[in-house]
């Protein structure tokens, strides 16, 4: 009897074993952080949008970045064995096959691009598209070439609010540039402070992520103070062009001047320890300034 009882559990544990690996494969917490910045710059793009709306949004946005993901780990597959970070990851592991991988792939990919081409513009779909193709086939490769990945990766990661703002209102304006810029600079200090903790994984897998020869340096904090320096001018610009008000201005004011201060401890110590400070500290600045922005928005 317990024998038959085992038997009969075996085939619900192999599909939830394999529905695990597949929600593995979307990364769903960056899935689910470039999907929330989707959404901000399609509620700032229309301020009287329905739930319904942002969540469709939020939803193409999620599957096209999932895709993205897929791609990603499909061609570091060999890499992320290297690393203690990934080495669970599904592919790494076996759990699931490339080709399984695949085909889930071009189902995300394109089940996000049409439900955001149908559900709002053709516009903001070819967006979605132009945003996986460089991360997953450019950006991906380059992380084991030239630190200017980061650069080129900073593309794709800072066209969510605008795709999100151009499937609001069909228009790629100068407030979608701005969204666009927020973002991309504020990935500059986002993504050093991670590649300094952990460059030692990332040197075994190959990957050439911080900007200088040498890496963890005085020259590499000063670039990340540099770049999060311009994120208080940049967050200035949506009250200049109407976007939103004096409230959310101030926030992110407040916001960029706490962000600063954490990378002046960067150049003092250029200790793990205060790159730290400054990974938690950007996961922090992003939404909350958005958030903002999306209040003040709809209060005005």
């Amino acid at each position: 009897m317990l024998i038959e009882e085992k038997k009969a559990l075996l085939p619900q544990e192999g599909i939830g074993t394999k529905a695990s690996a597949y929600f593995k494969l979307l990364k769903f917490r960056l899935s689910f952080t470039v999907s929330f910045s989707s959404a901000i710059g399609f509620i700032l793009g229309r301020p009287v949008a329905s739930y319904w709306e942002i969540a469709l949004v939020f939803l193409g946005g999620m599957l096209v970045t999932g895709s993205a993901n897929i791609i990603n780990q499909i061609l570091e597959k060999e890499h992320d064995k290297h690393m203690k970070r990934t080495a669970k990851r599904p592919l790494p592991t076996g759990s699931l096959s490339v080709s399984e991988a695949i085909v889930f792939c071009v189902i995300t990919g394109l089940a996000g691009a049409l439900l955001l081409g149908y559900t709002f513009n053709v516009l903001a779909a070819a967006l979605s598209i132009v945003s996986l193709i460089l991360y997953g086939f450019v950006y991906t490769p380059l992380k084991r070439i030239s630190p200017i990945c980061v650069f080129v990766g900073a593309i794709p990661g800072a066209m969510p609010p605008l795709i999100g703002w151009v499937a609001a209102t069909g228009t790629l304006g100068v407030e979608a540039w701005i969204l666009f810029g927020i973002q991309f600079i504020w990935q500059f200090p986002h993504f050093w402070a991670i590649a300094w903790v952990l460059d030692d994984d990332y040197k075994k897998a190959g990957f050439k992520m911080l900007p200088m020869e040498g890496g963890k340096n005085l020259k590499t904090a000063i670039q990340i103070m540099i770049y999060t320096l311009l994120l208080i001018p940049l967050s200035l610009l949506p009250l200049q062009f109407g976007m939103t008000g004096k409230t959310s201005a101030l926030i992110a004011v407040v916001c960029g001047v706490l962000f600063l201060a954490q990378t002046f401890y960067l150049m003092r110590t250029c200790s793990k320890k205060a790159a730290m400070n400054i990974m938690f500290g950007s996961f922090l600045y992003l939404p909350i300034v958005q958030i903002a922005f999306v209040l003040d928005k709809v209060n005005l």
